[in-house]
């Protein structure tokens, strides 16, 4: 608005050529958007597979070798269709700086935790863990390539072998976790997928797993090995 000066000369201004109009403001290019939605499933399973299927299409897309790992995995082999918690992939330890790179270019954050055995996203805000270690071994291309390719909702990648899951959900007990009523159904389920010679050979040395291996026998579960 103009002030009162201007007011008083506005009759003299009408003489002259008309003030040229401001320039309109220029428009902000409009956001690039994520390659990977924000928008949060209606339920903590859906969000859980939804952010594994993009991760995964994400890794598939950068020609980067891993295979799903962890609970959605299970899910995958047809275990329980109810998912509470992350979904993880494994990947080679060579490769986790170039898989960062992937999910930062497809719009994913990507934090490095005090760990240093995985590194950490979150898609559908549902953490997603990037594994180059697991059942306390570096990720190896026999591992990977042990791997099936299933589908998981839908999107098929490659998951981690039954005796693999288990051999690391096995390996994953210790004094301080070993909560046998939490993989007890996962056992149940892989029953007949499970090479469960190899998985004694693996980690039925330690206590933990030896003493869960002895509790599957004892429900019938799997079969007593064969005596020599």
């Amino acid at each position: 608005m103009r002030n009162g000066q201007d007011a008083e000369r506005a009759p003299s201004l009408r003489l002259t050529e008309p003030e040229p109009k401001p320039a309109a403001p220029e428009q902000p290019a409009a956001p690039e958007q994520p390659a990977v939605p924000e928008q949060l499933p209606p339920d903590r399973t859906q969000a859980i597979l939804e952010a594994a299927k993009q991760v995964g299409a994400i890794l598939k897309r950068a020609g980067h070798k891993f295979a799903l790992a962890g609970s959605v995995a299970v899910y995958a082999h047809g275990g329980s269709g109810r998912l509470r918690h992350d979904a993880d992939f494994c990947v080679l330890p060579e490769d986790a700086e170039a898989v960062a790179g992937s999910l930062r270019s497809a719009g994913l954050t990507v934090r490095v935790p005090p760990e240093d055995w995985l590194v950490k996203t979150t898609c559908f805000d549902q953490d997603v863990d990037i594994i180059f270690e697991l059942a306390h071994q570096p990720v190896t291309v026999d591992l990977l390539d042990r791997a099936e390719e299933l589908s998981v909702d839908s999107v098929h990648m490659p998951v981690l072998s039954a005796t693999d899951l288990m051999v690391s959900l096995n390996t994953a007990f210790s004094e301080h976790h070993c909560d046998f009523g939490a993989v007890l159904p996962v056992a149940r389920t892989l029953r007949e997928k499970v090479d469960w010679g190899e998985v004694r050979r693996r980690c039925g040395d330690e206590p933990m797993p030896a003493a869960f291996l002895f509790l599957l026998e004892r429900l019938h579960v799997v079969e007593p090995p064969q005596e020599q």
